[in-house]
């Protein structure tokens, strides 16, 4: 297998990461309310993680032959996790949170199973990366039906 392949989907997944920092940074402000201060403070505290995994992504391009993407080259695609107009609507944005791990989780199964037999340090890696992914929207899912009850 072409190392290229692996490296084009950690490009996917680095943006993918740094998309979510900037989407959880403006929520994390711009979240309003007597019920935002926990999922402000969840957000806050997931941005270091999140800008973590665009880290550790970068890293692991750089060492199997990659370039680091630029700003330019990053597609954003979260629209469910955009600044919405009412801000106190906030399961709209624990909805829009899990739907952006929920993809994460999608881009490192793939990666996963493309590193198979290949690529094992990366395979690892991912690994490690989709198991911070599924402890953020079990986390979120847990707000979720406790904020759709009251």
């Amino acid at each position: 297998m072409d190392n290229q392949q692996i490296i084009n989907e950690l490009r996917v997944a680095y943006g993918m990461e740094l998309e979510t920092v900037q989407n959880y940074i403006a929520a994390s402000v711009n979240l309003d309310g007597v019920r935002s201060d926990v999922i402000k403070k969840a957000l806050a505290a997931d941005i270091a993680e999140e800008l973590g995994h665009a880290q550790t992504l970068a890293k692991r391009i750089k060492t199997i032959g990659g370039t680091v993407p630029g700003s330019f080259e990053n597609k954003h695609s979260q629209d469910s996790l955009q600044p919405l107009e009412d801000t106190t609507d906030v399961v709209s944005v624990i909805k829009g949170v899990i739907a952006a791990e929920e993809g994460a989780m999608t881009q490192y199964n793939k990666i996963i199973k493309l590193c198979d037999g290949v690529d094992y340090v990366t395979q690892d890696m991912a690994i490690t990366l989709l198991s911070g992914e599924e402890d953020h929207r079990r986390e979120f899912i847990g707000f979720l039906t406790e904020y759709e009850k009251g």
